[in-house]
């Protein structure tokens, strides 16, 4: 057998052990140590320094750059919660828009809280409840529950919206020195196409169970508690909140107005983009390039440092303007910082499994077939970033490691090619989204959990929101960015 068939066995079985035990509830901080482990030993690398030197390397680069969206989304999340604000937004959009528009009234709660900067697992547990309710009273399937808040929470505003602070976003921003209101009028394009694809497969699916006489429908307890370890090991890759945080503090019972509930999300918008768009760019940063600054660039780090402005002055104002609601603000405030923990090291756990495959030698074939893709870089991006997310069940992950494997080939190449850097970005996010949702994805495993759901159940109509509309959204959006450019 050849070193190069070796390898590619090895990677194979590393890619295999790392799924087969994380998906079982194996922690990543092991698993993919070990993984990666197995994978040099196959290429004949030496084992200790592939895991101190390499894999130690990418997670604790990963860790050095999004730790702050990390941390601070974590607490600005616990205190939406802790404060009532997360459910005073879920119940005024459902309550306005009545159980005739059930379906569209959940959505637009998710993303408007997924948008605003709330975690995606703290939005799940906010509106998994109403949803039950108004779906009840619509006598709407209760399997579809799911898929409606994945379409709010896990598509549109987590990778195509211009602005999201979501990681996914963020991830691409040092790579190509780029914002995160990168090619913001194809984002809004690519997020209307999920959007209006995913309200219209609901609603048709909705239609058709009418037609059956199929109602709300027997339900299963909800499988998820705020301790469950299986839940808690395979949600913390593919969020930045453990669910072992949220029933710590004291969530607030009286709810503050809708107005008041907004301000802070309406802030993290406002803020993100004046830093991005105006603040940062007329800053002087020549000292950037000096070595004890790490010898970078604003463009390097500039859209997290928007990031992260705009999350600490939103936490700011939530805490002053809600003041009263939350009465043991310490503890609230230690459990958002201490859920932020456990997701960035797993996060970056799979980002140092990635590492040591792409300085393996037979790492080369899989670079060498991804960009013998057809259809040049853009296409080429995609097909990557699908592929390695589809694999890890992690859309953070995969966009993180096909970018670190390939990010500085694919700027090259884009140089080479007249694209715009922008619109690489916003392939790239929307890439991350697609694949990444096959059933052992551990938001879709938890999301189903928290709704008493079933793969057999309700996996279907999530697969069809989650990527039919993520697919159809990334071919449009390479089409209009390869033809017009990025805008």
């Amino acid at each position: 057998m050849t070193p190069e068939t070796l390898g590619l066995l090895g990677i194979v079985s590393g890619l295999a052990l790392l799924i087969w035990l994380a998906y079982r509830g194996w922690s990543v901080l092991l698993v993919a140590p070990a993984a990666a482990l197995l994978a040099s030993a196959f290429a004949g690398q030496p084992l200790l320094a592939s895991w101190t030197q390499i894999f130690m390397g990418g997670a604790a680069g990963f860790v050095s750059q999004f730790f702050p969206i990390f941390l601070l989304g974590a607490v600005f999340g616990k205190l939406m919660d802790d404060s009532g604000s997360a459910l005073a937004i879920a119940r005024t959009l459902t309550d306005r828009l009545g159980r005739e528009r059930a379906v569209l009234a959940v959505v637009l709660a998710c993303a408007l809280l997924t948008y605003g900067g709330v975690s995606l697992f703290v939005v799940a547990f906010v509106v998994v409840p109403v949803a039950d309710a108004l779906f009840r009273q619509a006598n709407i399937p209760h399997r579809l529950i799911p898929a409606t808040v994945a379409l709010g929470a896990f598509t549109f505003t987590m990778t195509a919206m211009p602005g999201t602070p979501a990681i996914q976003n963020a991830i691409p921003m040092p790579y190509f020195g780029t914002t995160p209101f990168a090619a913001p009028g194809l984002g809004l394009i690519g997020a209307a196409i999920m959007l209006s694809f995913g309200l219209w497969w609901l609603s048709r699916v909705t239609r058709r169970a009418r037609l059956r006489g199929e109602g709300y429908g027997p339900t299963s307890t909800s499988a998820v508690g705020t301790g469950d370890q299986l839940a808690r090991e395979r949600v913390t890759t593919t969020d930045t909140f453990d669910l072992a945080e949220s029933a710590r503090g004291h969530q607030s019972e009286a709810l503050p107005p809708f107005w008041l509930a907004v301000l802070p999300m309406l802030v993290v918008v406002g803020i993100n983009m004046a830093m991005s768009l105006a603040v940062l760019p007329g800053l002087q940063n020549g000292y950037l390039a000096e070595r004890r600054w790490g010898a970078t660039s604003l463009a390097a780090v500039g859209g997290i440092w928007a990031v992260a402005t705009a999350l600490l002055t939103a936490i700011l104002v939530l805490v002053l303007v809600n003041r009263r609601r939350l009465p043991v603000l310490r503890k609230t405030i230690n459990a958002g910082a201490n859920a932020s923990v456990l997701p960035s090291l797993n996060t970056a756990s799979v980002v140092g499994f990635g590492a040591v495959i792409a300085a393996l030698p037979a790492f080369a074939l899989i670079s060498a077939a991804f960009l013998a893709v057809g259809g040049g870089p853009l296409v080429s991006l995609a097909v990557a970033t699908n592929v390695i997310a589809g694999i890890t069940g992690s859309a953070a992950g995969g966009l993180m490691i096909s970018l670190k494997a390939l990010g500085g080939t694919y700027v090259a190449l884009a140089a080479q090619a007249g694209i715009d850097p922008e619109l690489m970005h916003r392939v790239a996010a929307i890439a991350a989204g697609g694949l990444s949702s096959l059933p052992h994805n551990g938001a879709v495993v938890t999301l189903l959990a928290i709704s008493g759901a079933t793969h057999r159940g309700s996996y279907r109509d999530v697969a069809i929101v989650m990527l039919i509309g993520t697919l159809l959204a990334l071919g449009t959006i390479i089409v209009l960015g390869l033809t017009f450019g990025a805008f």
